[in-house]
């Protein structure tokens, strides 16, 4: 960028006050992009450097590893400065992939009141949507007019994470509704504001999946959704960019599965190499044994082979082609599944679908399967007819394990994501190697 070169520039002239007045027309991520791209010894220099407030948010930017090293370089009450800035969430996010030490570090330099909420926010499940919320949201009791919730925002709300959206609890701090700011600047002053909240507002529990949070932030275009307790009492909220951090994981997690590759916790290009062949080498190793299958069947039937030697010039096009189809299905149902368009409850409604699908697709293909086995590849009508007839029946029931494999995992608690295509592919390679050999024995009398 070019205000990156603006800014080392005046760094290496040591215009500082200029510098800081550049960096302050960044955004946080930008800024923080700009720290991690500095020399590592001048990083922490630079850091001193910002104000307490500026720092803070481009620290809950940085990735963790500058984080481990800034925190590596701050004194004791440096570091309180920073941590007692950020967000709750901010600060759980940093914790939970920090080395022990330096998380022990952290909690020390903090007050008892911020250590015992960070402790109480780590100790929800990883996957919760408790482990992903903020405590710093703005509360209204529902007795308050419109003018005295006004003032109460103005006292409270300057360093709440949002305060578009307002919760509204009841003495023993339950959630009795929400209401929207702009409710509030264009009602009338003297009206109470139980006539203007929102009754009935979605809300889950701390130990809900966080991706679910995340999809209900989604449906309803909310900015923070709230997070409450099994008494109904309000005990955080969900924020839109948390939401669009966890659905980003999860969608990288999911594809990854998809490539038969255990989900990786850095980028690639800070991954090691040793890292990432022991991410990639056990699925390589589970494919290439489970390829065992194929292997037995095809020596199973090499006197079949030896006399129709043709036949073995069609496998890979019907391996493929398997493959594929269940491919296709497998990815648009592991996706529905992801998006909650579908459930295992739902297996009929796609059975039918796929396989009114499968018709359609196999006959096209066995059509052009037949006219190319005839005229290309100059087999005899007996050999096309067997290649026609496998590409159909192939692409029926790739389709159909494509589609119920996932639904399957997802009834059993698995993430449907590793029923995904090299796996459904190994799987579709063996069902379509039997159909091949058992339509060619029954056609042509062999065994």
């Amino acid at each position: 960028m070019e205000n990156f070169e603006t800014l080392r520039q005046l760094l290496d002239e040591k215009k500082y006050t200029a510098f800081m007045r550049e960096l302050d027309k960044l955004y946080p991520r930008d800024a923080a992009e700009f720290l991690a791209g500095l020399p590592l010894p001048q990083q922490p220099a630079v850091f001193r450097m910002l104000k307490k407030d500026t720092a803070a948010e481009i620290f809950a930017e940085l990735d963790n590893d500058n984080k481990e090293r800034i925190i590596s370089a701050l004194t004791d009450s440096e570091l309180t400065q920073i941590t007692e800035e950020l967000f709750t969430d901010d600060v759980v996010d940093m914790l939970e992939e920090l080395p022990a030490n330096v998380v022990k570090r952290v909690l020390q330099s903090v007050s008892p009141e911020t250590r015992a909420t960070i402790n109480r926010f780590l100790a929800y499940p990883e996957d919760s949507a408790g482990s992903i919320m903020t405590s710093e949201y703005a509360t209204l009791r529902g007795d308050m007019t419109v003018n005295e919730a006004i003032a109460h925002i103005r006292k409270t709300g300057y360093d709440k994470e949002t305060v578009y959206t307002l919760y509204v609890v009841d003495g023993g701090r339950k959630l009795i509704g929400t209401l929207e700011l702009s409710d509030l600047l264009f009602g009338d002053p003297d009206v109470g504001i139980s006539t203007l909240i929102d009754p009935n507002p979605a809300s889950v529990l701390t130990t809900d999946d966080r991706e679910s949070a995340a999809m209900l932030i989604a449906k309803y275009d909310l900015l923070a959704l709230p997070v409450v307790d099994s008494e109904g009492r309000l005990v955080g909220i969900v924020t839109v960019d948390d939401a669009m951090d966890v659905l980003e994981n999860e969608a990288t997690e999911d594809i990854s599965k998809m490539a038969a590759v255990t989900p990786a916790d850095k980028p690639y290009l800070k991954a090691g190499v040793f890292s990432i062949f022991k991410k990639r080498i056990p699925w390589l190793l589970l494919l290439m044994v489970s390829a065992t299958f194929t292997g037995r069947i095809i020596l199973h039937y090499e006197n079949a082979l030896g006399m129709y030697v043709i036949l073995a010039a069609f496998i890979p096009m019907l391996m493929d082609t398997g493959g594929n189809a269940g491919s296709q299905a497998s990815v648009t149902v592991i996706r529905s599944i992801s998006l909650g368009e579908i459930e295992f409850k739902n297996l009929i409604p796609v059975v039918w679908k796929e396989i009114r699908v499968s018709l359609l697709c196999g006959a096209t293909l066995s059509a052009a399967a037949f006219i190319k086995a005839l005229f290309i590849d100059r087999a005899p009508v007996n050999i096309a007819l067997i290649v026609c007839l496998t590409i159909l029946l192939v692409v029926i029931t790739s389709k159909l394990v494509g589609a119920v494999l996932p639904l399957l995992a997802k009834l059993i608690r698995l993430d449907p994501a590793v029923m995904a295509s090299p796996l459904i592919t190994t799987i579709v390679d063996t069902l379509a190697l039997l159909i091949y050999f058992g339509i060619a024995s029954a056609m042509l009398g062999i065994l």
